[in-house]
């Protein structure tokens, strides 16, 4: 089915036997080939091969089985205690299992907080046991594919916490995303697991949704730079697709509208034009799969022109699969296959959404198989053909070999511990949290100095908050924590909560609530009195894990209809601002947040995000001066929420204004200060006039103007002046962070291919139009400087 017309382009024991064997980063070197030996056996046959040959001696049932999962279904295959039990197993399973959810939690879908996960030897314990399982008692020894989740860094017990996503975004710093995501890669690889469910390269363009945080922010050619980096950083750079040690297969997800719902709503229908898709919401999932091998793509929750991503043929087959030349595993998002049923009604019963999603080129039902279950059935009752079936196995298959599994699907608790959260794991998350630091104002007040009496202050002060599919690393660093062990004796530092936002922060409980106003009262006039006392007043406000998250059931929100802080945040804010001392606000929080009034009054405001276990380390650092903060905003800030939709990329009839309130953002894209000072030159380019097939060179040159060492993020946009459909008032098209001494000054050039200047024209051909266009540098997306290119038939 063609859904848009002439878009369609052409086509725990820490002695134990099992934690003993060989890790996964120590491959067992290859079997040699014996005569009676099956092909898929044979380490040396080409994947095709081997994949051809077990293809041939699987039954229907054990095909189904491969494109099956389990995550609550674990039950089936534990006992009381939560340990595997293969007698068990053999009897739910008889016919092995495509793939197990998240190894590293205790039972399934339930919070650390209620039920601790598994450490890292307990988590090898089980993941060996069920391989040893496949591998030994089911008849044709077939491996299980494990995943995990890996955002910004493995969600598990002891593993290293990196900054959130929209933070690493903040960096504007590929390289570094590059080597978070390596660190995450091996640790999850030292446990056994080969795929995690990262980077989430949606853009966004809605701060209501409360996935936000998940992101790379709201560009397409800054998602696209990160969620490259991302990959390789996980698998490896190159387009090689065996797995390579202490390296997991990347999850592309999701595919695709997702980060701009209607109404802000997680999984509402995105209405989205076919040329806003490949404009906008293709293009970085395009650049991953055409710069890297990634093995998998995740479709989205949400429909897009009334067809769910999960039914969408057009999308994951003639597009992802046709256009793009996509060779891996598609995989569901939890339960998404179920809901072409439940949500979506474009399915009267499993067994259609079953046939839905495999025709439409759904490889593995993740999380537990409820609808792929049924395919078996609809096999021998002539429903769905056994060349889809076989197709979709084929590509399970591949990744298992390409993984390894086949000849080494063990791990070693000894190899796993000694790179879990290492000292070098841990200097990068600080690392990480310093470059992501975004400075929104600053009258001088900043850096502080380590004297006199300094008030910490707010609901986030004494805790790191991680934000959502956080890990649970060994030991976090609180913004209080940080200033405490940075000033030492210097200084005196005070504290008070001021407020509590909700009655708890647990990301996975379903019920959230407000804490109580009265008793927050009492709380600011708490703060109130502690703050009388001091020289300055450190305030960290701003949410936490309940206020903006996955809203992924009508019981379990995460969405909002207001940008503003919940609670009596903006309260304590004007109980502390009204004693008349110097005030540095800290915002820690998953979404960008309408603070008006505090951007006006506050001395200093930092955005921060979700700085990952070091937070207070890096905070501590970046207040006093020992670092000096460069990060910039991968999203724009609005006043209102009434101005939503807002992104700096808007179409020129747009933005004319309101009554009563200004047209401009709180914040735009791309903005943030340092504490020294920059000049950037007009952009020079190495030719006035290029051909529609041609490249071009913008240089710029950068030079730190201040006293004290610094980076700076350049950023290089264009605008077609007059094109045959309407383009952006601008499109970032290359950016790159540097670092000066005072008084260095350095030139940074880009290079603009074809691909910069394409559209999408009336005839959906992508093709580069003659015209001028304005080339423009800056360090942020207003304050530009520009010269105008020509582009010649």
């Amino acid at each position: 089915m063609r859904y848009f017309g002439k878009a369609r382009l052409a086509a725990c024991v820490a002695v134990s036997a099992l934690a003993l064997v060989p890790g996964p980063a120590i491959l067992a070197a290859p079997a040699p080939a014996q005569a009676d030996q099956p092909v898929y056996k044979d380490a040396s046959a080409p994947v095709d091969a081997r994949v051809d040959d077990l293809l041939a001696r699987m039954t229907l049932e054990e095909k189904v089985a491969q494109l099956q999962v389990i995550w609550e279904n674990k039950d089936k295959v534990f006992d009381k205690d939560l340990q595997f039990v293969p007698a068990k197993a053999s009897k739910a399973y008889p016919d092995g299992i495509g793939g197990v959810a998240r190894p590293s939690d205790a039972h399934g879908p339930i919070s650390p907080r209620v039920e601790p996960g598994r450490d890292t030897a307990q988590t090898i314990k089980l993941v060996n046991a069920m391989q040893r399982w496949a591998m030994t008692k089911t008849r044709l020894g077939i491996p299980i594919l494990f995943h995990e989740e890996g955002l910004h860094g493995y969600a598990a017990l002891g593993a290293t916490s990196f900054p959130q996503a929209i933070a690493l975004a903040s960096t504007w710093d590929p390289d570094l995303v590059r080597q978070t995501n390596a660190v995450t890669a091996r640790e999850i690889r030292a446990r056994g697991v080969t795929q995690a469910l990262s980077p989430v390269v949606d853009i966004a363009r809605d701060p209501r949704w409360g996935r936000i945080e998940e992101t790379f922010g709201e560009d397409p050619y800054l998602v696209g730079e990160m969620g490259v980096a991302a990959v390789e950083g996980l698998q490896g750079p190159g387009h090689g697709r065996t797995l390579r040690p202490g390296k997991v297969f990347a999850t592309l997800k999701h595919l695709t509208g997702h980060g701009q719902p209607e109404s802000g709503e997680n999984v509402g229908p995105a209405q989205i034009s076919e040329r806003e898709l490949r404009n906008y919401f293709f293009p970085p999932f395009q650049q991953v799969i055409k710069r890297t091998a990634v093995e998998a793509v995740m479709p989205s929750y949400n429909e897009i022109d009334g067809v769910p991503s999960h039914a969408n043929k057009w999308l994951l087959t003639d597009v992802l699969r046709g256009e793009w030349g996509f060779k891996g595993v598609v995989v569901s998002d939890y339960s998404a296959i179920d809901q072409l049923q439940s949500l979506h009604h474009v399915a009267g019963s499993l067994e259609q959404a079953a046939r839905e999603a495999l025709d439409a080129g759904v490889d593995m039902d993740l999380p537990d198989g409820l609808s792929y279950q049924t395919l078996v059935k609809q096999v021998r009752d002539g429903k769905v053909p056994m060349a889809e079936i076989d197709q979709a196995v084929r590509y399970v298959l591949e990744m298992k070999f390409r993984a390894g599994l086949f000849e080494n699907p063990y791990a070693d608790v000894r190899e796993a511990e000694a790179v879990t959260n290492t000292a070098d794991a841990r200097a990068l998350a600080q690392k990480a949290a310093e470059k992501a630091v975004v400075l929104l104002k600053n009258d001088g007040t900043l850096p502080l100095k380590a004297t006199g009496t300094i008030a910490v202050i707010g609901p986030d002060a004494a805790k790191a908050h991680l934000g959502g599919y956080y890990g649970q690393p060994p030991s976090t660093v609180s913004l209080l924590d940080g200033v405490r062990s940075y000033v030492g004796d210097k200084a005196k530092v005070t504290y008070a909560e001021g407020v509590r936002i909700t009655k708890n922060d647990d990301w996975w409980a379903d019920k959230v609530e407000l804490a109580d106003p009265a008793e927050n009262a009492k709380r600011i006039q708490e703060a109130v009195a502690v703050a009388r006392g001091a020289d300055t007043i450190i305030l960290n406000i701003g949410g936490n894990e309940q206020t903006s998250r996955e809203g992924w059931a009508a019981g379990h929100l995460g969405d909002r209809a207001s940008l503003k802080m919940v609670g009596q945040q903006q309260a304590l804010f004007d109980a502390l601002k009204a004693l008349g001392k110097p005030i540095v606000v800290v915002l820690t929080n998953g979404r960008p947040l309408a603070t008006v009034k505090v951007a006006d009054q506050a001395n200093a405001l930092m955005e921060s995000w979700y700085l990952g276990e070091q937070t207070g380390t890096a905070l501590a650092r970046t207040l006093f001066g020992a670092v000096n903060p460069g990060g910039k905003l991968p999203v724009t800030i609005p006043r209102d929420v009434g101005q939503i939709p807002l992104y700096y990329n808007y179409k020129p009839s747009a933005h004319r204004g309101y009554l009563f309130t200004p047209k401009s953002p709180l914040f735009p894209f791309g903005y943030g200060l340092s504490y020294t000072s920059f000049d950037l030159s007009v952009p020079r380019l190495s030719k006035a006039t290029i051909g529609t097939g041609g490249s071009v060179q913008v240089s710029v040159d950068v030079k730190n103007t201040g006293s004290m060492a610094g980076d700076e993020v350049v950023q290089l946009y264009i605008r077609d002046q007059v094109s045959s459909v309407t383009t952006p008032v601008k499109a970032l098209k290359g950016f790159q962070r540097v670092t000066l001494k005072p008084g260095e000054q350095r030139t940074v050039t880009f290079t603009l291919t074809p691909e910069a200047f394409a559209l999408w024209n009336l005839d959906m051909n992508h093709v580069v139009e003659p015209g001028d266009f304005d080339i423009m540098t800056g360090d942020n997306s207003v304050d530009l400087k520009k010269t105008v290119l020509t582009i010649t038939e």
